[in-house]
């Protein structure tokens, strides 16, 4: 964050990655929204883009990249943030993101040391995204089905209506839930914090298909690695199955947010979301530890 001036602040934030689903334009419009996520869970709004290309043109047609940027596009329309320009290099491998800045009011960001005991945490999206995306790569659920279907829609919904409502509601903390999963980035925010927490596992979000698939086995490599980093911070209590402690960490692509709001507001905030579901509470605890019931 930058201070521009006493009432202005800019944000800036990057964000990329190789193809997650098998339709260009969905990566495209993908990885845009989940680019844009990091400025919506400061409470920024996002201004403008610069694009970030990695394509191998020895392998695939610019065709086909052009599919890519015009996801991105739309999305970016939808925020209101164009993509004035870019660069691109020679790859391996595709990868495609954006580098977008905001603006936010320097006294009204939502940060990660902000929440505080008593604080309601409220998850905007269903957990999953990693699950489903590698089933697909596994050819395990096919590109025209509807767990597929839910898990794209969800990833190319930007983040903003419920950045709105958080600043519109007194939230205190926010933290936009991607790669480190679900207990990662609240471990994060409860550490900035110096708070702990207690999470209802059975209140979880999750996408259609998802559970299932966790239960069988299909579990990303970035997920793994993500329980064994949270072994240290969280326990999980005797009824959370193991599908349930595999969401919980499941490397996420623009996912939702995660806020702690005043428990007071917490309704009005609800009320306000086009979908949000309370998870669990702040608790006086050790410093980013979680416990699940």
């Amino acid at each position: 964050m930058v201070l521009l001036a006493p009432d202005r602040a800019l944000v800036a934030t990057t964000d990329f990655f190789t193809p997650i689903v098998d339709n260009a334009e969905a990566w495209g419009a993908i990885a845009a929204a989940n680019a844009l996520s990091d400025l919506y869970a400061m409470g920024a709004r996002p201004t403008v883009a610069l694009s970030m290309v990695g394509w191998p043109r020895e392998k695939l047609p610019f065709e086909l990249l052009g599919e890519v940027l015009r996801g991105a596009a739309a999305v970016a329309a939808e925020a209101a943030c164009p993509i004035v320009g870019g660069h691109s290099i020679d790859s391996a491998e595709p990868f495609f993101g954006l580098v977008a800045l905001g603006e936010a009011h320097p006294g009204r960001l939502l940060t990660l040391g902000g929440a505080q005991p008593g604080d309601v945490l409220v998850l905007t999206k269903p957990l999953g995204t990693g699950i489903v995306a590698t089933a697909h790569k596994r050819e395990l659920v096919a590109p025209g089905s509807p767990e597929l279907a839910a898990a794209i829609a969800s990833m190319r919904t930007l983040n903003a209506a419920a950045s709105r409502a958080a600043l519109a509601h007194g939230v205190r903390a926010a933290t936009d839930v991607s790669g480190f999963g679900l207990l990662g980035h609240l471990h994060n925010l409860l550490r900035e914090s110096g708070t702990g927490a207690e999470v209802d596992a059975g209140a979880l979000p999750v996408l259609p298909g998802a559970r299932e698939l966790a239960a069988a086995g299909v579990i990303p490599g970035g997920s793994k690695r993500n329980l064994e980093a949270a072994r240290g911070f969280a326990e999980w209590g005797d009824a959370v199955d193991e599908a349930t402690r595999w969401l919980t960490v499941d490397a996420q692509s623009s996912g939702g947010l995660l806020l702690a709001v005043p428990e007071p507001a917490a309704t009005a905030l609800l009320a306000d979301l086009a979908s949000g579901v309370v998870i669990g509470r702040v608790v006086a605890g050790a410093p980013g530890h979680v416990e699940l019931r």
